[in-house]
């Protein structure tokens, strides 16, 4: 079974789907740490962000791995260093390409081969698996998600103003939203979950019924046939 949660930054969507893929005994894939791993790869040959094809060539190069929740490349543990904002403020330059996007996603579906799995990103529901068995779009007003995302950094002891945060995600969003490929949409048939309001407890509780759910009508249809 394959469950896909997408939806905007700060949505809580990694947390849910690494605790929908515990609560179900399902492999997780955070595909979003493959676009960061390759942006780092990228910083770390010094690439222009405009040499398309040296960007292309490294991600076909990069050999990323997923042990115990921890994201290796090339041999190393990057968890910590993917996360950093020197690759978050580049990622775009991946992210973008055509090129990049179709070696990631065949390697995303390659993982989720034969596998029961939660994976959570942008377009995993609208692109990577349209086929899907249970697609959620996890949303959240832009406040709710900035409030959300101070409260992250204050935890790190990182002090950012609420509203340099909002800016910044919004510009996020937009950029997002208008992306040429693998842009952020809900698919056509995912469940659309608005967080505001919700605890992450509530959250998982209600992406666990949804899931519950669409797992109960398969058994159900496989029954009759």
């Amino acid at each position: 079974m394959i469950v896909t949660i997408d939806g905007p930054a700060g949505a809580g969507k990694s947390s849910i789907a690494r605790q929908l893929a515990d609560a179900m005994g399902f492999d997780f894939l955070d595909t979003g740490a493959m676009y960061r791993a390759i942006a780092l790869a990228a910083i770390r040959a010094d690439l222009s962000w405009h040499d398309r094809d040296a960007i292309i060539k490294l991600a076909k190069r990069c050999q990323i791995e997923f042990r115990e929740r921890q994201v290796w490349l090339n041999g190393n543990d990057v968890t910590e260093l993917i996360r950093t904002p020197s690759v978050t403020d580049v990622i775009r330059h991946v992210a973008d390409l055509p090129e990049v996007r179709e070696i990631l996603t065949q390697r995303q579906r390659t993982f989720a081969n034969g596998r029961d799995i939660v994976t959570e990103g942008r377009d995993q529901g609208s692109e990577v698996f349209p086929d899907a068995d249970c697609k959620i779009f996890l949303t959240a007003s832009p406040e709710e998600r900035a409030k959300r995302r101070q409260q992250q950094l204050a935890e790190v002891q990182r002090y950012v103003p609420l509203e340099d945060i909002l800016a910044q995600q919004n510009r996020r969003d937009l950029e997002d939203q208008s992306r040429p490929v693998g842009r952020l949409r809900p698919a056509d048939d995912a469940f659309v979950l608005d967080s505001d309001g919700l605890s992450l407890e509530d959250v998982l509780l209600e992406v666990l019924r949804v899931v519950n759910r669409v797992r109960s009508e398969h058994a159900a249809s496989a029954d009759e046939r």
